[in-house]
């Protein structure tokens, strides 16, 4: 593929990708991708990797459900052994390639997975104040406990 420079357009149903599934509220979608596979100028293979997707996601801080437009554009060296992916120029990220191949849909859908958002935020939630956390007793006021042991101490005053 990467001597032919194949091109691959399509789309795919976000329930053809179940581990990205496991990460967003609701399996409605439809990504639309572009697969480029070629070589630069010095000779690297790689595959470009271009999707589209709008995806739902819970909001971490209202868990109110929004949907997260996400675009991915990567560029991916192709290495047939751990140690050559030192050799890769910047701007690469390497995909190992094995004896069995590679499938083009978990490719995209691993991309598609490192683009979601570490913690979830709706758009506009941003200046929404923070709920401090504290362990801390701030402004609560406990009453004083009073001693378990005290009825002893009445029997060690008394005389016997």
């Amino acid at each position: 593929m990467v001597t032919a420079r194949r091109l691959f357009h399509g789309t795919l149903p976000l329930t053809a990708m179940p581990r990205l599934l496991a990460s967003v509220a609701g399996p409605t979608g439809t990504v639309s991708y572009d697969l480029e596979f070629g070589r630069d100028e010095l000779g690297v293979a790689y595959l470009q990797v271009r999707a589209d997707v709008p995806l739902t996601l819970i909001c971490q801080r209202t868990l109110e459900e929004f949907v997260l437009p996400v675009h991915i554009d990567s560029r991916l060296g192709l290495i047939t052994s751990e140690e050559e992916e030192s050799g890769l120029p910047e701007g690469y990220e390497p995909l190992l390639v094995t004896q069995d191949g590679m499938r083009l849909r978990d490719v995209i859908e691993d991309e598609l997975i490192l683009a979601l958002p570490l913690i979830p935020m709706k758009p506009g939630t941003e200046d929404l104040p923070e709920t401090v956390w504290s362990d801390e007793p701030g402004d609560v006021v406990e009453e004083p406990r009073k001693n378990p042991f005290a009825a002893l101490g009445v029997l060690k005053k008394t005389p016997h």
